[in-house]
């Protein structure tokens, strides 16, 4: 089938939604969650004829790979969504003008929203049960590393769509082509909004080929700052946490910022980061305190300062030695990309300084910036992490996949 024929049927499809009630909506994501439960050895054998293709030492292949657990999370996140109230229809702003009129900024679906993804088949489950919820339709866009398995997942919605009589045309995939990338990005009149989800290459291309409004869901180069207040075996549980958790994600820890004072503490900080074989890039002062108490072979120096701008995406991530709280707040400044930063200290006024300066989404204290998702939120699943500052900030969910209508009420009056 052509693209525009395909958009055109999904901005059609789109329509039927709006008589669509709650309660039915929440009853098509419980049935998908248990098509998903029900399917698990279908959707298994599609992830792994995508994973045969993947090198295991690719970062993408964490993220690439499903598992009964993982599905069973991606069917309980789908009901999770179902049980959050409805985001359509909240009375935004109400005012009676001195002439009676009676106005009413009332919360709205975008329509059909649009989502650019790589290799992440979770995504396809997620941004369909927002988008349900949220009264949108949804056209998809993976890469062709996950094809296979968001195909599986496709045919899947669709298939219960059907069987509950309800157009299977409010979600479709599109081919994993760069060309249906790109008129995707051009179907002024059939998407309302694109979403892009993956690395800050394709990130900019969306953001830069679009002509459809864009939001972005950035790239995250990660900070957590050990500040000279602060307490090194909560650092050590955080810092391990926040990168070993599941280290080719967003929210994963790319840079461990120290201050000078604090350096003697190194050691018992990345103690427990050897046992995962994480690789740190540690500037000079930092590699000094460092070696001889970290195997030798996961210990290199910073090669340069560029290196700084990495998202590891990888059991690696950098090292940074500062002399104030000033000097780390100039180095996420420079470096951060607005996604997540976190600060261990035990000074408040230090904490409150560092979530009031930094320039981020999410800004944590004494905790690991993994807890940035939708889910850990209680948002239900998340569209992404978006790093703008116009619109949506942070987790994107329900409240974020709806814009406003004003609705006007009178008897007849006219204006002078």
């Amino acid at each position: 089938m052509a693209l525009e024929q395909i958009f055109k049927n999904v901005k059609k499809a789109s329509k039927t939604l709006a008589l669509m009630t709650d309660e039915r909506c929440n009853e098509i994501l419980n049935l998908v969650a248990d098509a998903i439960e029900n399917e698990t050895v279908a959707l298994l054998k599609a992830n792994t004829q995508d994973l045969s293709r993947m090198d295991p030492k690719d970062p993408m292949y964490d993220r690439l790979q499903l598992t009964e657990a993982r599905l069973e999370e991606i069917a309980d996140n789908m009901r999770q969504v179902s049980q959050l109230p409805s985001p359509l229809g909240h009375v935004l702003k109400h005012r009676v003008l001195p002439n009676g009129l009676d106005l009413k900024r009332v919360s709205v679906p975008f329509g059909v929203i649009g989502v650019v993804y790589e290799a992440r088949p979770n995504v396809t489950f997620d941004v369909f049960a927002l988008c349900l919820k949220s009264g949108n339709a949804s056209i998809l866009k993976c890469g062709k590393d996950a094809i296979d398995s968001c195909q599986a997942g496709v045919d899947l919605i669709r298939k219960v769509l059907e069987q509950a009589n309800i157009t299977p045309d409010i979600v479709a995939l599109l081919p994993a082509t760069h060309e249906a990338t790109g008129e995707m990005l051009q179907a002024v009149g059939y998407i309302d909004l694109c979403i892009p989800r993956g690395s800050k290459r394709l990130i900019d291309f969306v953001r830069d080929t679009a002509k459809v409004p864009v939001i972005e869901t950035g790239a995250g180069v990660v900070h957590c700052f050990f500040d000279k207040e602060g307490d090194a075996t909560i650092a050590r549980d955080i810092v391990f946490n926040a990168k070993t958790r599941r280290c080719s994600v967003c929210n994963t820890l790319d840079c461990l910022i120290i201050h000078s004072k604090r350096l003697a503490d190194l050691p018992e900080i990345c103690s427990t980061l050897a046992s995962r074989e994480v690789i740190i890039h540690a500037d000079e002062r930092a590699f000094n305190a460092l070696k001889g108490h970290y195997p030798d072979q996961l210990l290199v120096p910073v090669a340069n300062d560029d290196e700084w701008h990495t998202e590891w995406l990888s059991l690696q991530m950098g090292l940074k030695t500062v002399d104030s709280l000033e000097e780390a707040l100039d180095h996420i400044d420079t470096y951060g990309s607005g996604h997540s930063e976190s600060i261990v200290t035990e000074n408040q006024d230090n904490a409150q300084k560092f979530q009031t300066m930094v320039d981020a989404a999410c800004v944590y204290v004494n905790t690991p910036t993994s807890f940035t998702d939708g889910a850990q939120f209680g948002l239900g699943a998340e569209i992404g992490i978006s790093t703008q500052k116009l619109g949506a900030r942070g987790p994107m969910a329900l409240e974020e996949m709806t814009t406003y209508k004003w609705l006007i009420e009178g008897h007849g009056q006219i204006r002078a």
